[in-house]
């Protein structure tokens, strides 16, 4: 990571509440191309999530403790706080003298941009600020909320604005949490009804509304430069298994969650394509 902080802009996307074996299940069908051609393998990789539910997930992410790879560890970070005794800092890791890793990245020079999704971004009480007081630029409105059927399209023009306006110099790392997954989710399966309420197959066609329109976030993030970018869960949630439903809560469907991290590759001003030759 060394190698490319500094050098690349970076896209951090959480799949706000999907669960890994949907995840799975629907790359496998090759219901989600867009997010598909841009998994290593085709495969999500399968993790255990840092918390249960988004505010304690989030805060441990931007610690720099991502989902955890689901084996036996220790398993070297991409990112850390210089922290002594550490065991998953590496030699490759990405090492910053602040709490957090949006501080850390903001003292190396980069544009801190937020795009929020569900509740604990909104703004609308002081624990609504917690998270997207962390960057220098947060944005929060109601259709890019749970609530909202066209929430991740919003969200996708918003952060097209934000690259836009963003001097060509200056270093971006984005966030995008995408609510679309959370409850409810039930609008985006063509039929159901309120009534029914959410299950495993409405969550289902959510990822396959995000995949719809995450193309143009990728488009827009490697526009400038090549990007490295993490997609993953945050936590997953239940319905119905054991007698769970939803999530803060001890249960596999909720701490396994989904992983991929990847390379965008950005514009080569010759006219072809930059392969920046950094594996990650």
């Amino acid at each position: 990571m060394n190698e490319i902080v500094g050098s690349h802009d970076l896209l951090l996307v959480t799949l706000d509440t999907l669960r890994y074996d949907v995840a799975a299940e629907l790359a496998s069908a090759g219901r989600i191309p867009n997010l598909a051609r841009h998994l290593p393998g085709g495969r999500w990789e399968r993790r255990h999530a840092p918390g249960s539910f988004t505010y304690a997930s989030h805060q441990a992410i931007f610690a720099g403790f991502l989902p955890t790879p689901a084996s036996p560890g220790p398993h070297p970070r991409l990112f850390a706080a210089r922290f002594a005794g550490s065991e998953t800092t590496a030699d490759g890791t990405f090492v910053y003298d602040t709490p957090d890793l949006v501080s850390g990245l903001a003292r190396r020079g980069y544009h801190t941009a937020c795009v929020g999704g569900v509740g604990f971004f909104n703004r609308q009480a002081p624990l609504g600020s917690v998270l997207p007081g962390m960057f220098r630029e947060s944005h929060w409105e109601p259709s890019f909320g749970v609530a909202s059927p066209t929430s991740f399209e919003s969200q996708v023009t918003r952060a097209e604005e934000v690259v836009a306006a963003l001097p060509g110099e200056r270093p971006l790392f984005l966030f995008v949490n995408v609510a679309a997954l959370h409850q409810p989710n039930w609008f985006h399966l063509p039929g159901a009804t309120p009534e029914a309420g959410d299950t495993r197959t409405t969550h289902a066609a959510a990822l396959e509304y995000v995949d719809r329109h995450i193309g143009r976030l990728f488009t827009a993030m490697s526009s400038r430069r090549s990007c490295f970018t993490i997609v993953c869960s945050d936590h997953g949630t239940a319905y119905g298994e054991d007698g769970f439903t939803g999530h803060r809560l001890g249960h596999d469907v909720v701490w396994t969650v989904p992983y991929a991290h990847f390379l965008l590759d950005g514009p080569d001003r010759s006219g072809g394509t930059e392969r920046p030759g950094v594996s990650a």
